[in-house]
């Protein structure tokens, strides 16, 4: 009779854990897809690349800048109308405009990334809360992206239903 009641509860929990892994609900949804239909995402990338537009000409200012200035020096150097102590004077002063044009180029990688940073953070929230209002909605216990998914039936693909979550 022990014996029974052991194996009856090994069952029971048996049955459990199925019945568990079983009534699990997964679906995966295509977020390149969903981003690239965002009109929030589309500002975003025009912004950023205003922006990198904008940054560059500065640095291509400053680049050409540079150059002509250093031809300059180096023609008066070979006309002789300046001592060795003013070339090495325009010389450091030259250097130093090379050593801010690096800055800047520098400053400017970071204040792209920031941008971006700050422009698709909340679009990357909207699109997540989406997914998680979609899974509790529907039963979903995971829902992954079709990226990093092997295989998936078309069936539990959910990204349609996020993109009416997102009024797309």
């Amino acid at each position: 009779m022990k014996r029974f009641i052991q194996l009856a509860f090994v069952a029971i929990l048996f049955l459990a854990a199925t019945a568990t892994t079983t009534a699990q609900k997964f679906g995966y949804v295509n977020s390149a897809e969903i981003l690239a239909e965002l009109p929030a995402m589309k500002a975003a990338e025009s912004n950023l690349e205003g922006l990198q537009k904008q940054l560059q000409k500065k640095g291509q200012s400053m680049v050409q800048t540079f150059q002509t200035d250093y031809q300059a020096l180096q023609a008066q150097a070979q006309e002789g109308t300046m001592s060795p102590k003013q070339q090495q004077e325009a010389a450091a002063k030259l250097q130093a405009r090379e050593e801010e044009i690096g800055k800047f180029e520098q400053s400017m990688m970071a204040d792209l990334q920031k941008k971006r940073a700050e422009l698709l953070e909340p679009i990357y929230d909207s699109i997540n809360k989406a997914i998680e209002e979609v899974a509790k909605e529907n039963g979903f216990q995971f829902i992954f992206d079709q990226q990093v998914l092997l295989y998936g039936e078309e069936s539990q693909d959910v990204s349609g239903m996020v993109k009416a979550k997102l009024g797309l």
